[in-house]
């Protein structure tokens, strides 16, 4: 354990690689779940989603017999996880939603009392939704349908009808444009993101679906590089925060397509503060500073957000303020969530076989909201 300026961290081993880490919501706000895609790369078949509790009063001086991190619930992957969501669903389930490597999409129901995996869905895996790895999936509020993308340029919505998933192609570019990242901005709306920052903005009740796009080039040149992850805040979904290759954090107001606002890394035009100089693999509004003002800010604000990154930094980044950092691996942190019921709790994929958490202490929140 390591703990300096109101912030506790802890590195949990876990012997095999630690791919995506995501909270899981549980019926009571006492208990704390975690879902982690992991894999052995020395052994065959060896992909599995693993679900954890977590203790956070546990006995550090005895932690043998009261650990900080418990496993609940296995289930093993056909293919090496790609890409991992997590969700409520009206059945009282939670839901996670994965995609993996094989191209093939599945939603497991989790019991948000004791962790177990109840039930497993499945698109029919003779017909894999991609021609190659789901780059990523974003599943809606409520369990029931998820958004999945891929480097073949497919787009395709999946939603559960009768106890089993159904799939449509919304749009398939045929491999001249690829997709990276994807989230959810409404019921009906999303983000996607791929290659030359390129960011497309979708409504599925619009024929096509595509309504707006920016192409990630300015008037000094063309931006190079890969979007890895999309955050969009759910009450201003007008704006898009991004992370990407190079230490890239930018915001797109989609009001404004073609001026994007650089809260990390400034690429050429030298505007932002370069808190990473490697891939930021996750970006995510910090939702633990955004506890005031939220509905009386203008609404161009950017609120603060968290990112992680290839050379091992998980920081805070907000526009006009000099970036806050958390965390600094000497390996790659490759994804983290902030715990939407405690957003003083952070839990982090790290490269080298561990899942970290990170519990910051609610002044230290508080000198974030104040900076």
């Amino acid at each position: 354990m390591a703990g300096s300026g109101g912030l506790q961290y802890y590195r949990l081993p876990q012997y095999k690689s630690v791919d995506v880490v995501r909270w899981l919501r549980p019926l009571s706000a006492f208990d704390r779940f975690i879902a982690a895609a992991v894999h052995n790369p020395d052994v065959a078949s060896s992909a599995a989603i693993e679900i954890f509790s977590l203790n956070p009063k546990h006995n550090t001086e005895n932690p043998d017999h009261d650990k900080l991190l418990n496993l609940r619930s296995s289930w093993p992957s056909p293919s090496r996880i790609t890409s991992l969501r997590t969700s409520e669903s009206t059945r009282k389930h939670l839901v996670v939603a994965l995609s993996t490597f094989a191209g093939s999409v599945y939603f497991l129901y989790v019991d948000p009392v004791d962790a177990s995996i109840d039930l497993e869905l499945s698109v029919d895996e003779e017909r894999p939704l991609h021609s190659g790895p789901v780059s990523a999936v974003d599943i809606q509020a409520g369990g029931y349908e998820c958004v999945t993308v891929g480097e073949d340029g497919r787009v395709n919505l999946v939603s559960v009808c009768q106890a089993r998933l159904e799939s449509r192609v919304l749009h398939d570019s045929r491999g001249l444009v690829s997709y990276t990242a994807a989230k959810w901005g409404s019921q009906e709306e999303f983000a996607t993101g791929g290659l030359g920052f390129g960011l497309q903005w979708w409504d599925r009740r619009k024929a096509g679906g595509l309504v707006s796009q920016f192409k990630g080039n300015w008037s000094q040149g063309s931006m190079t590089g890969l979007v890895h992850s999309i955050d969009i805040y759910p009450s201003r979904n007008h704006i898009c925060v991004v992370g990407g290759s190079s230490g890239m954090v930018l915001a797109w107001d989609r009001r404004w397509q073609q001026q994007p606002i650089f809260l990390s890394g400034g690429g050429l035009t030298g505007t932002g503060q370069a808190t990473s100089e490697s891939d930021v693999w996750e970006v995510q509004y910090d939702i633990g500073t955004q506890t005031s003002g939220i509905n009386s800010a203008p609404t161009s604000k950017i609120f603060p957000v968290m990112m992680c990154s290839e050379d091992g930094i998980l920081a805070v980044v907000e526009q006009g303020e000099a970036p806050i950092e958390l965390l600094a691996e000497d390996c790659a942190i490759n994804s983290f969530d902030i715990n939407p019921q405690h957003p003083s709790e952070v839990v982090c994929g790290i490269e080298w076989e561990s899942i970290g958490i990170l519990m910051r202490q609610r002044e230290s929140l508080s000198l974030l909201t104040e900076t």
